[in-house]
């Protein structure tokens, strides 16, 4: 038998497999028309456990797990259906409406903000580029900018999330979970790191270098190249060229921005030494207040799955039945909870979108906890 006629008949079994995958989801339609009317959940899973081991137990032993790996993805594509046709606004998504309702259609110029670090810190360039006239609020920590916002200190906070070269920031993303807040805007800085000396100094007479771990990840192979050279994290770039300037020795380096040497007065030793020419930090601009303005195209959610096979893969198989795309997705363990992990989810659909309030209509159902963070358009 050749190619084209085993090709033939695998057309005919599609055909089938349509026709029947058709007739299962109107069947499936009834059934949720039935659990409706009766108050009943969606999801049951003792009667979906118990298809699974008899579809497998049929398929034979070579094919069971490609069986249930298959059945998976129609109990997951039932569901969404049947979740779409009993579909009722939820209180989040009554929550996210008023909010879009309520939102200024144009993006304040000049409000209050809270920033990590002291003046020429990677945030206030962020700031500066997301807010025309900002009032900026120096604090020492990214969790006294959180607490700024909780606080009513500050309107807005912006904070470092991410690295194309270094990662996630795994300290911003651990303060999540304690921290009430809302993502209203993110910003794609480019990032250029200069190795900072007070005026004289020379290359090879730098014995310790300052800055940021993120940074100093970022500069990793121009440091490799350095001998007998302490390299010291501090808590932000700005301050270690601070702190540079106020030693006025000569053999003390900060790895910080353009912006910093002439601000400190110092001298540029080294330029644009980043491991990669397109290096950028992604940061998140937060508020207290829920506050969605128009073009949101960016969603954020955290949630916290149960620890058993299959948990993940339930959220990402409903999400791409409903065509919505992840551009992140991150884990960090939950403190006191043993092996229990937050999951922070980047989703990439229109606020306006009918696949945006049929997820936040079902995201009791896929998942323990879930926080809403926002949605929001990044600027470049």
């Amino acid at each position: 038998m050749d190619l084209t006629e085993l090709r033939s008949k695998i057309n005919k079994i599609d055909n089938e497999l349509v026709k029947l995958f058709c007739q299962r989801m109107d069947i499936a339609a009834q059934v949720a028309a039935y659990k409706k009317e009766h108050n009943m959940p969606i999801l049951v899973p003792a009667r979906e456990r118990e298809i699974m081991q008899d579809v497998a137990k049929k398929a034979g032993p070579e094919m069971a797990n490609y069986t249930r790996v298959l059945y998976s993805m129609l109990f997951e594509l039932s569901r969404s259906y049947q979740s779409k046709r009993n579909m009722s606004s939820s209180p989040l998504h009554e929550k996210i409406a008023a909010a879009i309702e309520s939102t200024p259609k144009l993006f304040p110029r000049a409000p209050m903000v809270a920033c990590q670090g002291v003046e020429g810190a990677y945030s206030q360039i962020a700031c500066e580029k997301i807010f025309r006239d900002p009032f900026i609020m120096y604090f020492k920590s990214f969790d006294g900018v959180f607490t700024a916002i909780e606080q009513g200190l500050c309107e807005y906070g912006i904070l470092p999330i991410e690295n194309s070269t270094a990662g996630s920031v795994k300290k911003v993303y651990d303060l999540m979970i304690h921290h009430n807040f809302s993502i209203v805007r993110t910003f794609r800085l480019k990032v250029d790191h200069n190795l900072l000396a007070n005026k004289g100094a020379k290359l090879d007479q730098i014995k310790t270098i300052y800055s940021h771990e993120q940074a100093i990840n970022q500069c990793s192979d121009f440091l490799r190249e350095l001998k007998d050279v302490d390299v010291i994290a501090v808590e932000n770039t700005a301050v270690a060229a601070e702190m540079v300037s106020k030693s006025g020795r000569d053999d003390v380096a900060a790895l910080s921005s353009r912006a910093c040497a002439e601000l400190y007065n110092l001298e540029n030793l080294a330029a644009s030494i980043q491991d990669k020419g397109n290096n950028h930090t992604r940061f998140i601009c937060i508020s207290k207040k829920l506050e969605i303005y128009p073009g949101s195209d960016k969603t954020s959610i955290m949630m916290v799955l149960p620890h058993k096979p299959g948990s993940l893969y339930r959220v990402l198989a409903r999400l791409y039945t409903l065509g919505i795309n992840v551009t992140k997705l991150e884990s960090r363990p939950i403190p006191d909870r043993e092996f229990e992990f937050m999951f922070y989810f980047d989703l990439e659909t229109s606020i306006y979108s009918e696949e945006f309030v049929q997820l936040m209509c079902e995201l009791d159902d896929l998942c323990e906890e879930f926080k809403y963070l926002g949605s929001f358009c990044e600027v470049v």
